[in-house]
């Protein structure tokens, strides 16, 4: 009796001891699988850009992001150590969402310009050209729809990443080329590079829509790849393409959303709530001081580009309205062909449509009424 005593005493002392070696490697193995953040500690960050830091939507991480959430952070217990990865050190253009989907960048541009197939319904300003100049309405409207939009949400928490904002915004895009153009005529035969759907604004003016984007651009041109680009101001002018295209026709094709910073969402929800809204915060500042920073900047590209050599004028406003009854509805038929995807195309298209105008744009053509 004794001994069967001391074997259950030993049996309980055995279990005992299972017990608090599995609680604490529990608590061990929980501890590691916290974020790292939540100890206090020094969160690392990696930015992901395709583009050069010479273009603005990579300058503002740099210069005002990365400046504005460290000063937020001060005398707080978090500090948020971020390397910047540009230039498609890890992620190509249109490459930046995946690589942050993936894990292999916390945070990036994420260029819906550039990655048509994840972020369908961010590319309507791409459909709709002639509707606005106006970079900060676009940018303040496309911001907004991202924060409060669930069909606009959808398409970024699909792919494994949250929306967090400093829309980049395009100012308005216009022609240029290495002959002058006068009408639609001068069009013809011509090859015409342009990024992802803007190519669909070619259509009906007799020129050869090639699809290409800002880092090929000028040695296209130079080699006669292209024999002109649509491109806007504010690029054209640090990318020196008024060396290898001088005839700068400004046609009101119009401003465009191309995208924003947006972040993991698995390593955004572990963040601690001082670091979430400190970058939050930064990126409000971020998103101010692009707008601004490119506003000035348009006006100074055409004097720094007329000085040195190009041509610039103004599209007939004939020419402008030809070129739009021209074109096909691309509005209406990307927005069937998502519609047919289970994604709202064409309710999104109303909408931006519908508020546009309420802000006053006057569009040389309703792509949604047609």
């Amino acid at each position: 009796m004794n001994h069967l005593k001391h074997s259950v005493s030993r049996l309980l002392i055995n279990s005992s001891f299972v017990k608090s070696t599995v609680l604490k490697s529990t608590v061990l193995v929980t501890a590691a699988m916290l974020p790292l953040a939540a100890s206090g500690e020094t969160i690392n960050a990696t930015i992901a850009a395709g583009h050069p830091p010479v273009f603005r939507w990579v300058k503002m991480l740099d210069e005002v992001f990365i400046p504005e959430v460290t000063k937020a952070l001060e005398g707080s217990e978090h500090t948020v150590n971020f390397t910047g990865q540009y230039g498609g050190s890890i992620a190509g253009v249109g490459e930046e969402l995946e690589a942050v989907e993936a894990g292999l960048s916390e945070l990036g541009i994420c260029q819906s310009l550039f990655d048509p197939a994840k972020l369908a319904i961010q590319n309507v300003t791409y459909y709709t050209p002639f509707v606005s100049d106006d970079v900060r309405s676009v940018s303040n409207l496309m911001h907004r729809l991202q924060l409060e939009d669930e069909r606009m949400q959808k398409s970024w928490n699909d792919n494994g990443v949250t929306y967090l904002g400093a829309p980049v915004v395009i100012d308005d895009y216009l022609l240029m080329s290495n002959f002058p153009v006068d009408s639609l005529a001068d069009l013809d035969g011509k090859k015409i590079g342009a990024p992802g759907p803007a190519l669909n604004w070619l259509a009906g003016t007799g020129a050869v829509g090639v699809s290409g984007n800002l880092t090929t651009y000028y040695n296209e041109l130079k080699t006669g790849v292209f024999d002109g680009v649509i491109v806007f101001a504010s690029a054209a002018l640090p990318g020196k393409l008024y060396e290898v295209a001088p005839n700068i026709t400004k046609a009101g094709l119009g401003a465009q959303f191309a995208g924003a910073v947006c972040a993991n969402t698995d390593w955004w929800e572990g963040l601690p709530s001082t670091v979430q809204e400190a970058i939050t915060a930064a990126l409000e500042k971020t998103g101010d001081w692009y707008v601004d920073n490119l506003e000035a900047a348009v006006a100074g590209a055409f004097d720094a580009m007329a000085a040195n050599g190009a041509t610039i004028k103004d599209a007939p406003q004939d020419m402008r309205a030809t070129w739009a009854k021209g074109m096909d509805n691309a509005a209406k038929n990307w927005a069937s062909d998502l519609d047919a995807k289970n994604i709202p195309g064409t309710d999104i298209l109303k909408l931006y449509m519908e508020e546009m105008r309420a802000q006053g744009a006057t569009p040389l053509r309703d792509w949604d009424k047609e």
